[in-house]
């Protein structure tokens, strides 16, 4: 009885389960090292190492250092490492579906700050480091800019900003408050708690886009 095709079908999903581990692993490895040692003394071969890898498969799967912190950024954001965009996961599907305006940037306040409890520590290391993670670090605030941008566009589209508001303003606006640097500077420097953060940024973005 031939049996060729459904061991090429195992071996092909052993591959990908494979490095789906090794993936898991790096990444793993990489976030204990950058707090352990800080991002200067955290080496490809280092990170390979803890993982268990060669440091050839780290620079297969991430072409080097900043390619690896950046996709630990993007894990860490979006809270898993699932090929999902941030506008297609349920809780933002959420928001878009509400109608009533104050409920809606209720909800948005509640998802930047479950963004800001994820990342603020890899953030903050990450600032530490110099000139040297400037590049993960603009990647991720253009980035941040583009999911915001949407978000506004949306907003606009739906008759929430009123006809006479400039949307790249409103955008220009919301995406100054609800940065990572905002979030540090009310938590960390003057106490805040998240809840006390939550809800301050609900009521300012429904006072500042509430037509």
């Amino acid at each position: 009885m031939p049996d060729g095709t459904p061991r090429r079908s195992y071996n092909s999903e052993g591959r990908r389960e494979a490095a789906r581990r090794n993936r898991a692993a790096v990444l793993a490895a990489c976030r204990e090292l950058l707090f352990q040692d800080g991002y200067h003394a955290t080496t490809v071969r280092a990170v390979a190492e803890r993982a268990g890898v060669s440091p050839e498969t780290v620079y297969k799967s991430f072409g080097g250092k900043p390619g690896l912190v950046k996709a630990l950024w993007d894990i860490t954001l979006a809270g898993d490492d699932e090929p999902v965009p941030m506008g297609d996961r349920p809780q933002i599907q959420e928001i878009l579906r509400t109608a009533e305006l104050s409920t809606k940037l209720r909800l948005y306040g509640a998802y930047v700050r479950g963004i800001h409890e994820r990342i603020t520590p890899l953030f903050a290391l990450l600032t530490q480091a110099g000139p040297d993670v400037g590049e993960v670090l603009e990647l991720g605030e253009g980035e941040r800019l583009t999911g915001v941008t949407a978000f506004v566009t949306h907003l606009d589209e739906t008759g929430a900003l009123g006809p006479d508001a400039d949307a790249a303003h409103v955008a220009d606006a919301v995406w100054a408050l609800t940065g990572p640097q905002l979030y540090t500077q009310l938590t960390a420097g003057r106490g805040w708690s998240a809840d006390t953060y939550e809800a301050w940024l609900a009521d300012t973005l429904t006072a500042t886009l509430r037509p």
